[in-house]
């Protein structure tokens, strides 16, 4: 089997709804996980180009919903499915959405 460009990994860590972190499932990540996989593969990019996995917390609670891209190592952070075809697009044309880019200034410590 061919690895793929990019992997996609969306945060979905489940909290309990009174932990003062929150959890990204609170925040719809299992939305945009679902999101994330139609659209590549309405998009016929699943197979090559990228592939959706889900993941426990990637410690950035406070942007959630967190998605991590690699091998590019970065993270999107505030995601919606709103954003998913944008996100896809970016997979197409090789660029990252910079609004949704998070800066050092934003990871947890």
């Amino acid at each position: 089997m061919a690895q793929r460009r990019r992997y996609l990994f969306v945060c979905i860590n489940r909290r309990a709804d009174d932990h003062p972190k929150g959890s990204c499932t609170a925040r719809g990540s299992e939305e945009v996980y679902k999101a994330l996989k139609a659209e590549l593969a309405a998009r016929g990019l699943a197979q090559l180009e990228a592939r959706v996995c889900t993941s426990s917390c990637l410690d950035q609670c406070a942007t959630g919903v967190t998605v991590l891209v690699e091998p590019d190592h970065f993270f999107y952070g505030r995601v919606t499915v709103a954003d998913v075809p944008e996100i896809v697009d970016g997979i197409v044309s090789g660029q990252r959405i910079e609004r949704l880019v998070l800066t050092s200034d934003e990871h947890e410590a």
